[in-house]
């Protein structure tokens, strides 16, 4: 598996998933997700309708993932996760952040996908530091492509401040 960081729009990348940093009722939101809405179009929210609650207004338990297809955006597919709220670390954060990357993966390896790129899951409005986040996701990531050596997965952050966390924590793995 390769493994990349970048500094970009996820939204522009042309991979055959991105991963939508998403709300339990997928919806549509702030941040990642609403720009991933955005940028697909309506038809992205009609399919997020479409998938089935598992509770009232829970399409994606934290933790889990679901796949759409990316409608107007470059990307084939929108894989979203549902990442957790920070806490502070004792509400099992790490588990479930770990989660999102390896479910994420999971479905690109159904489909038999072979890139895709992530955000930084959980480090916006959900307040999980990304100094804590990078090495958990980085982690989950390499475990979930050990086997998987023609995969592309790139890590795609906001602004070079965040690139910087996530690359320390790339050579320190």
């Amino acid at each position: 598996m390769s493994l990349s960081i970048a500094v970009a729009d996820i939204t522009r990348l042309m991979v055959d998933s991105i991963v939508n940093a998403a709300n339990a009722g997928l919806l549509g939101g702030g941040g990642v997700d609403g720009a991933i809405h955005r940028a697909a179009g309506p038809r992205l929210l009609a399919a997020c309708r479409a998938l089935p609650e598992v509770a009232p207004g829970v399409r994606c338990p934290t933790g889990e993932a679901r796949i759409t297809p990316g409608f107007d955006l470059p990307a084939r597919y929108v894989i979203h996760t549902v990442g957790p709220v920070w806490h502070g670390g004792g509400r099992g954060e790490a588990a479930l952040l770990a989660s999102c990357h390896y479910r994420a993966m999971q479905l690109l390896r159904e489909r038999g996908l072979r890139s895709i790129a992530f955000p930084a899951i959980s480090c916006g409005v959900y307040g999980y530091p990304p100094t804590l986040a990078a090495p958990v996701a980085i982690a989950a990531l390499r475990e979930a492509g050990a086997e998987s050596p023609e995969l592309d997965v790139r890590l795609c952050l906001y602004d070079a401040a965040m690139a910087a966390i996530w690359r320390e924590a790339l050579s320190a793995a």
